[in-house]
């Protein structure tokens, strides 16, 4: 189908795109990589009058290291992250998510900030970013703020931005040289979205777990941190009774639809499935 007509803008600025959504209200949505809005206005589901195009804005793109962190500015594509040595090299699950999302076509264009911003629970990486504690940075009519992940999304499409925000950088802690990591993805085909899917992330010593986060994919209307599952992992050597009683925690926080992937029960057990899978990766590639 053909989208309805709209005002198409390219501002050069982050201030000039601000200003441009404070102008034009209600009535105008953001462009990123336009994945998900631009299928949305060939069905009509959505109309916006205006389009605010962010590509013309040079500093949203690019990945750099500063101090503890890793940021990431929002237009950067997932091509852009599977072929970064500094993710390569710091935070290598990011590039191992962006592998899994959709198809090359899509991840050549599909950017960053479009994935963690719109608030779809099938979206990959909000659930990663939740386990490695990542921040949002924000700008909007009111000026600039941070927000954590985990307290970004609020529901289904519903997050912490207000109109006329705009997420602009992420920001990642590094993780502990020698961490294990691993995220695990059922789909049923090339391109889907998740029946479930998980993040982990770990650290060891001494044949000891010091550290753990886990992250759920499209298991509930928000993506999920199981902090209750990771908890019990540490301090143990990842027995089977333990990793066990992780995955049963893990499940039991998840409440997905029935749909064409399956019933509720089924997603809840591939969820489990998918947490254990991802430990059994994580715990082989750790050094400690």
């Amino acid at each position: 189908m053909i989208p309805g007509t709209f005002d198409y803008h390219r501002p050069a600025t982050v201030e000039d795109a601000v200003a441009l959504l404070a102008k034009l209200g209600e009535d105008a949505n953001i462009l990123a990589g336009g994945h998900s809005l631009i299928p949305l206005m060939k069905t009509r589901l959505a109309s916006p009058e205006h389009l605010v195009d962010l590509s013309g804005i040079g500093n949203l793109k690019g990945i750099t290291i500063n101090g503890g962190e890793i940021v990431i500015g929002a237009m950067t594509t997932q091509f852009e992250l599977i072929t970064s040595d500094e993710l390569g090299q710091h935070i290598p699950i990011i590039a191992e998510t962006s592998r899994l999302i959709a198809d090359p076509q899509i991840r050549y264009k599909g950017t960053f900030g479009g994935n963690v911003a719109n608030g779809d629970p099938g979206n990959d990486m909000p659930a990663l970013m939740m386990c490695l504690g990542a921040t949002y940075s924000i700008s909007g009519p009111n000026g600039s703020r941070d927000v954590a992940a985990r307290e970004f999304y609020h529901g289904a499409y519903y997050t912490a931005l207000e109109h006329g925000d705009i997420v602009t950088a992420v920001r990642i802690p590094i993780p502990a040289a020698g961490h294990g990591y691993a995220y695990e993805k059922l789909k049923r085909k090339v391109g889907d979205y998740a029946t479930a899917a998980a993040a982990v992330v770990i650290t060891m010593a001494g044949g000891k777990c010091t550290s753990a986060s886990i992250g759920l994919t499209n298991v509930s209307e928000t993506p999920l941190w199981a902090s209750d599952a990771a908890a019990l992992l540490v301090g143990t050597s990842l027995d089977k009774t333990t990793v066990d009683a992780a995955v049963t925690a893990a499940e039991a926080i998840t409440n997905p639809a029935s749909d064409m992937r399956g019933p509720a029960e089924y997603r809840t057990k591939m969820a489990g499935v998918m947490v254990r899978r991802a430990l059994e990766r994580a715990q082989s590639r750790a050094k400690g």
